[in-house]
């Protein structure tokens, strides 16, 4: 991965380099999404041996929370260089764009405690004065994948109940029920999962949801970064970011 340019303050300074793990985290969630993908295609006519099963698991997964990374660390990324002053653009328009967020969310500990969705809407705010609308399809696909992201991070135990017809509006339902509820005309489900599992995790983690997540983030993050007419951190390996 291409790294942001060298700074060589004098000829006897020590080289610094800031790096982007936003890029990373996306390739790897893409190839991630392409491992599963080729996993399915190969089994969908035969039986799936066990450890075949676990790495189609491990890499759907690892897909998803990947892509949740990069868009955490983008928006980090980019907060860090506009208070660090360092911009790697000549033209004065993106200056200005990264200094007025400096300059009018300069408090970095308010920053770090900022849920990951508030920080991309906040700095919309600042510079464009227009956020991304709650019924924005990106950005609620987004905050969907952030709460799957966080009850796989955050886990808790929970009963799991196999259901025959759609699950009801309830205030009892569960986290497995209102993902079933928001997801599953989403994308394509595990073709690899047995029809008496749960629609999650087993039906909802598999290839259509890991390219789901990796989609809609770009998407999400393409739009946030036109808006604040800025380049996205990711343009240079875009060519490598294909989900099959």
């Amino acid at each position: 991965m291409e790294k942001i340019p060298l700074e060589t303050p004098g000829v006897d300074a020590q080289i610094r380099f800031r790096d982007c793990f936003s890029v990373r985290y996306i390739q790897s969630a893409a190839v991630l999404c392409r491992l599963g993908f080729a996993i399915e295609q190969q089994c969908l006519a035969n039986e799936v041996p066990a450890e075949l099963r676990l790495r189609h698991e491990a890499f759907i997964l690892n897909a998803v929370l990947s892509t949740v990374a990069f868009l955490e660390s983008a928006v980090n990324e980019l907060y860090a260089d506009a208070t660090d002053d360092t911009c790697f653009f000549s033209d004065g328009e993106h200056r200005e764009v990264l200094r007025s967020i400096a300059g009018k969310w300069h408090n970095a500990r308010n920053f770090d405690r900022a849920p990951m969705i508030t920080k991309y809407q906040k700095i919309l705010e600042i510079t464009t004065g227009s956020p991304f609308d709650e019924h924005d399809q990106a950005f609620a696909n987004v905050r969907i994948l952030t709460g799957i992201r966080n009850h796989l991070m955050h886990y808790k135990r929970e009963w799991v109940v196999i259901r025959t017809s759609p699950v009801a509006l309830s205030g009892d339902e569960s986290t497995h029920d209102k993902f079933d509820k928001v997801l599953r005309k989403k994308f394509a489900i595990n073709p690899l999962a047995s029809k008496n599992q749960p629609f999650f995790p087993d039906k909802c983690l598999g290839h259509g949801c890991a390219e789901w997540a990796v989609l809609n983030s770009v998407i999400f993050t393409d739009e946030f970064f036109r808006r604040l007419g800025l380049p996205v951190p990711y343009e240079g390996v875009r060519d490598e970011l294909a989900t099959r």
